[in-house]
């Protein structure tokens, strides 16, 4: 059983980045097998639903997602929405996404896109059948200093996931199909 903490932020100071490293020490701490993966580190074409699925960082990225038990996804709300990296990536791995637990750590500018990863959310559960950690980690602009988390509660959240997804996939290791 392994996780992946996936950042799909393409910004080089990004938050949400920040998350994924605050989620993948939790997790590296209780012990688990964990992998993280930038999609800085794996330039991938736009998805146009012909070669672009041959390219060597989409059959990566896709082998990464398609080995985990859970995929912790650190993903930056632009516009009210998860950022478009991510949908792109899910597009050219599809499949790969099958019977995953998935948890999410969003970084945002502001309170009221809250619920913004909610549509993405949902293609993940209908399309490829994926539960959801419905407590996801939610950061606005005051909860960081620098590259650091500043307020007691993210962290705390940042935990309870990293905790929530381990109890998760181990849990459902050997009832939930995979992939």
């Amino acid at each position: 059983m392994s996780l992946l903490v996936l950042s799909t932020s393409l910004h080089p100071t990004s938050r949400s980045r920040i998350l994924c490293r605050a989620c993948l020490a939790a997790l590296e701490t209780r012990g688990a097998e964990v992998a993280f993966a930038d999609l800085r580190d794996f330039p991938l074409p736009m998805c146009d639903g012909d070669s672009a699925y041959g390219d060597p960082n989409v059959r990566r990225i896709a082998d990464l997602i398609r080995r985990a038990s859970a995929i912790l996804v650190g993903v930056p709300v632009y516009n009210y929405d998860v950022n478009a990296a991510l949908k792109n990536a899910l597009e050219l791995t599809g499949s790969a996404w099958t019977g995953k637990i998935v948890g999410f750590l969003c970084a945002a500018g502001g309170g009221t896109s809250y619920m913004s990863v909610m549509s993405f959310a949902n293609s993940l559960m209908l399309d490829f059948r994926c539960l959801i950690i419905p407590r996801f980690v939610y950061a606005e602009g005051d909860d960081f200093d620098g590259d650091t988390i500043r307020t007691a509660d993210i962290q705390h959240r940042v935990d309870e996931l990293a905790g929530t997804a381990l109890g998760l996939a181990a849990a459902l290791r050997d009832i939930v199909p995979r992939g």
